[in-house]
């Protein structure tokens, strides 16, 4: 080793005493010519001053990445997931990609296994819609730290190159005021423990447009755990029903898979829903269900782009890929919902 040069044994090491980041390193060590001069003159240069030998040997596995993309969702079942994976899907292949789709059931613990199972095959990077709360956080972290990941759906801190979602605060307060403005104000009906972290964003949301506007929140929690929404909303909202104890006559639950229980429970006690003369009920909802438009009456609610989202998180993903170079900082982006009024509200 020359005399004064401080001996450096990882890329990680290099990179942080550099300056330089890990991506960018890792591309002039595949191929010097394919960055920038003045990139290359700064390698060089730090090259002079530390000792360090690239793994050669890694250099070449990483030259073997697939063309595989995995896509993680957290319940392939929910039909919002459904539809947004179908999307990504459909890009990936366009772009020449292979998509690899996984479901974490909900299960935490196959959320981990599932991102493991993708690292063993070397995807070019992975589309994530993490559980939230109930994420290995450390796991993850490792996992966006090694492979270039988006999230979408569900941001967790310090996780990810980039994170796409909906605004709550947004879609929330619209709603709120359109049904404040055209009768009672609503109740929000939620589950007590609910398996998207959305959902608290949610009824945060809810409760600052209330207040904002002069109201009182009502809050209507359901008790209950899992993913089966629309049964759980059914046996909650029916005893209230029956016990004749909703604070006024408009509904907004948290997410269309609970208003269609909601829905159900008011066909079975006998509540008319919808607006105008005979109707005792308003009930609306928020996501834009695939079914929405099919449910008796059809739901009223506030549409998520998912177009923007599954679009922006692959479009961002691919460039990351493309360049080899990761983003120094991450970026959340929020899409505006739109309201969708139909009858039943």
């Amino acid at each position: 080793m020359p005399m004064g040069l401080e001996r450096v044994k990882t890329m990680e090491e290099f990179a942080t005493l550099s300056g330089i980041s890990r991506p960018t390193l890792s591309k002039y060590f595949n191929d010097p010519n394919s960055v920038r001069q003045s990139t290359r003159e700064r390698v060089e240069a730090a090259l002079k001053q530390y000792d360090y030998t690239p793994n050669v040997y890694a250099i070449n596995q990483n030259r073997q990445l697939t063309r595989n993309i995995g896509i993680v969702v957290p319940y392939l079942a929910d039909p919002f997931f459904a539809e947004v994976a179908r999307s990504l899907e459909a890009l990936c292949a366009q772009s020449g990609f292979n998509p690899i789709l996984l479901s974490a059931h909900g299960d935490p613990d196959r959320e981990t296994r599932n991102l493991e199972s993708l690292r063993a095959i070397r995807p070019a990077g992975v589309l994530l819609a993490p559980l939230g709360r109930r994420s290995r956080h450390d796991d993850l972290k490792a996992f966006c730290r090694d492979v270039p990941t988006v999230l979408f759906d569900c941001d967790i801190e310090a996780s990810g190159d980039a994170f796409f979602g909906s605004n709550n605060d947004q879609s929330i307060g619209l709603i709120v005021e359109y049904l404040s403005r055209t009768g009672e104000p609503p109740a929000f009906f939620e589950m007590r423990t609910a398996p998207n972290p959305n959902a608290n964003k949610r009824r945060a949301a809810y409760e600052a447009a209330m207040r904002a506007s002069g109201q009182a929140p009502m809050i209507l929690a359901a008790g209950g755990t899992g993913w089966n929404f629309e049964e759980i909303a059914y046996a909650e909202a029916g005893r209230m029903m029956a016990e004749r104890s909703l604070p006024t006559n408009t509904i907004l639950c948290s997410n269309d898979r609970l208003a269609i229980g909601v829905l159900a429970a008011a066909y079975e006690h006998g509540y008319r829903v919808g607006v105008g003369h005979g109707h005792a009920l308003r009930v609306a909802g928020h996501d834009d269900h695939p079914y929405a438009r099919f449910t008796s009456p059809s739901l009223t609610t506030v549409s998520q782009d998912y177009d923007s989202i599954a679009g922006n998180s692959l479009t961002l993903l691919l460039s990351v890929i493309d360049s080899g170079e990761r983003p120094k900082a991450k970026q959340a982006t929020l899409f505006d919902g739109a309201l969708v009024m139909r009858k039943s509200a």
